[in-house]
């Protein structure tokens, strides 16, 4: 199949969508299928207010036009709501072609934390991108449930997956955490306002806090937290050596559609400590970790729970099963022709 596959979301930025959406493209080329991104890189940007590591397609209508036409997909999904998947969007409905979409990340909830407006103030837009979709992907039970209660109906589970020949208990710690006192309480992930570090850096739990990844809110934390050892970005086997290291992986957002460093941690038997919101709820199992409202209580309830236990359910998770979840959901552009 010759698939489109338009993101604003690529390399070099370091999240879990870009991971989920790199990881799915290497996976469908391995199974032979014919993939075209059309992504930033491909365009000239400018950085994105506030995350000046996010870049923005310029005039992007024309570059997405061309392309797509040039490829002649089989199927197009858009992956995220910026520049391209807009641009994308108005060429399939100009067309009168079947696209599909994906919900990854909530918009609404990032920028109600940065503007203290109400969240719900913006989910106009995000109803107004999707709602001409022929699917929406989504990754957990709660999140469908959620964004079906915001009318949107045509929904498709597409889960994540974990590599792991990478991600497992056994295997080398990082040579940075040695002799450091313990438990090793570990977070990974963009550092930004609307992840919530400050929940676990604040919490009045014995160990040692490490994070490791980069954003705008680094330097601030850095600063107001000297105790804490930030690790900046690691990835590859550094990035699974700090896991391994792990007493307890720590996950304090309340604003994440998924998590997917809450697979890796689990895959390398590390267990969690979350708050019971969507995320955290689908993705960790009892006897994985420990939700709870107060956070401090669910670091000291996960530093209790088996490490084999843990590692079995992450291991759960496959990536091949996940891609097939996304080529089972896309909508191929022969059966709009076939209608006509």
């Amino acid at each position: 199949m010759r698939i489109a596959l338009i993101s604003d979301a690529w390399s070099p930025q370091v999240n879990g969508v870009v991971r989920t959406l790199t990881t799915t493209v290497a996976e469908l080329r391995r199974q032979g299928h014919l993939v075209e991104t059309i992504t930033p890189d491909l365009f000239t940007t400018i950085a994105c207010p506030s995350y000046a590591e996010i870049r923005l397609a310029l005039a992007a209508g024309r570059g997405v036009r061309r392309r797509l036409e040039r490829f002649a997909p089989d199927a197009i999904h858009i992956a995220t709501e910026g520049p391209l998947g807009w641009a994308a969007r108005r060429w399939c409905i100009d067309h009168n072609l079947p696209f599909t979409t994906s919900f990854h990340t909530r918009f609404p909830d990032y920028l109600s934390v940065r503007t203290g407006l109400p969240a719900d103030l913006f989910w106009g837009a995000l109803r107004r991108f999707h709602g001409r979709a022929d699917r929406v992907f989504v990754a957990t039970p709660t999140l469908e449930a959620e964004l079906a209660g915001r009318g949107l109906k045509q929904l498709h589970r597409w889960s994540r997956g974990v590599d792991l020949d990478l991600f497992g208990p056994e295997g080398p710690r990082l040579p940075d955490l040695e002799g450091i006192g313990g438990p090793i309480l570990l977070h990974v992930g963009r550092i930004a306002p609307e992840k919530n570090i400050e929940a676990f850096l604040t919490s009045e739990v014995p160990g040692a806090k490490v994070v490791v990844g980069d954003g705008p809110a680094l330097p601030l934390l850095r600063r107001a937290f000297p105790d804490v050892l930030f690790l900046g970005a690691l990835h590859g086997e550094r990035l699974a050596a700090a896991y391994r290291s792990a007493d307890v992986f720590v996950f304090p957002s309340c604003t994440d559609t998924f998590g997917l460093v809450m697979v890796e941690a689990l895959a390398s038997g590390v267990p969690v400590a979350a708050f019971p919101v969507p995320g955290p709820l689908d993705v960790v199992p009892q006897g994985a970790g420990v939700l709870d409202n107060n956070l401090a209580a669910a670091i000291r309830g996960a530093l209790k729970l088996d490490r084999g236990t843990v590692a079995k359910t992450g291991r759960s998770f496959s990536w091949a099963r996940c891609t097939g979840q996304f080529l089972t959901g896309l909508i191929p552009l022969s059966k709009m022709a076939e209608a006509a």
